[in-house]
């Protein structure tokens, strides 16, 4: 059940972004736009409480439990890029707007660029750990949310992956353009 929530909120979050950039751009209504591209975190907040609820009433955390956790916390840390990034495109392609920034792809500004978008990654680390570490808690039972404390582990280690594979990376070994 909780895993359909996940893929609601999921579908329901991009309909509400591509609709607020369509009311807002081809349909040239940008307070309506704004009024859909509002509502985008509620989508969040049904997630929370449907896992809330889930856990409440009794459930074994599983995996869906840790995922939603996990889809809300990037969902904080990375939403509003990915509406920065959808809004360019849309304004970009309707409005007669500027074309879209890309990232750096050379030097220390891709470096910068690395490390700013792993602080997202561990602003939704955080958030995501702190969800979780709050639902352990508040069940109060090791067995029913060994599920949650394994998706902290998990979540650390892909963390710190990301953090080598690309930051640390991108700082030692910055890309040149070929000659």
């Amino acid at each position: 059940m909780l895993l359909a929530v996940i893929v609601g909120c999921e579908i329901g979050f991009w309909v509400l972004l591509v609709a607020g950039l369509v009311a807002r751009y081809p349909l040239r209504r940008p307070r309506l736009g704004a009024a859909l591209l509002v509502c985008v975190p509620l989508v969040d907040l049904v997630l929370l409480g449907a896992a809330a609820m889930d856990l409440r009433r009794g459930a074994t955390a599983d995996a869906t439990h840790g995922l939603a956790a996990v889809y809300l916390g990037f969902s904080v840390a990375f939403g509003h890029s990915m509406i920065r990034w959808a809004d360019q495109r849309f304004a970009h392609r309707f409005a007669g707007g500027p074309p879209p920034a890309k990232p750096p792809r050379y030097g220390w500004a891709r470096a910068r660029h690395e490390w700013r978008e792993w602080g997202k990654a561990l602003l939704g680390w955080a958030v995501a750990c702190a969800l979780l570490a709050a639902a352990i808690v508040v069940v109060g039972d090791a067995e029913r949310t060994r599920e949650l404390a394994n998706w902290i582990r998990t979540l650390t280690v892909a963390l710190l992956i990301w953090l080598v594979a690309f930051p640390v990376w991108e700082t030692i070994f910055p890309r040149r353009p070929r000659s």
